[in-house]
């Protein structure tokens, strides 16, 4: 199998179980991080139409960021599961701090901020430092999740 289609393949499982992940400890209540529609308010105010687009657009990232990992294996000149691991404790940790409180913000027209004004109306709380504004255990339950992706692309994609 090429790098390719087993990056196409290892990247749809591991976002399919990232996905479910959060979705499964968001209904447990482990945290109140709706990431479908955190993603899809970027692009329209139907909450609704949010959560499909929000799924797709997550979907489409997920594979994204496999053919990133792909990369960062093939100059390391090796995959494993472990390796996949640490690369998704470091994403977990970017995408928890730098990725909803800096980068989000500046594109996102439905999220809050320290800034929003009382007149102003935001669909979506800001995540806050480690996205502990949508609970305590946000970070814990994000940081499983891409640890799992990561293990699923390292242990799949072939070198």
């Amino acid at each position: 199998m090429t790098p390719a289609a087993s990056t196409l393949i290892a990247g749809a499982l591991a976002t399919i179980v990232l996905t479910t992940t959060i979705r499964g400890a968001s209904e447990l209540g482990f945290t109140r991080m709706d990431l479908a529609f955190l993603l899809g308010t970027v692009f329209t105010d139907d909450r609704h139409r949010a959560k499909a687009l929000g799924y797709a657009c997550h979907f489409v990232i997920g594979l994204m960021f496999a053919f990133a990992y792909l990369a960062v294996f093939a100059v390391v000149g090796m995959s494993s599961w472990w390796l996949g691991a640490v690369g998704g404790a470091i994403h977990a940790l970017f995408a928890s701090t730098v990725l909803v409180n800096v980068l989000l913000p500046l594109v996102h027209p439905r999220m809050g901020t320290p800034y929003t004004a009382a007149n102003e109306i935001a669909l979506i709380e800001p995540p806050g430092f480690l996205m502990l504004n949508y609970g305590r255990s946000t970070f814990v339950v994000n940081l499983i999740a891409h640890v799992a992706y990561g293990a699923i692309l390292g242990a799949i994609i072939a070198i």
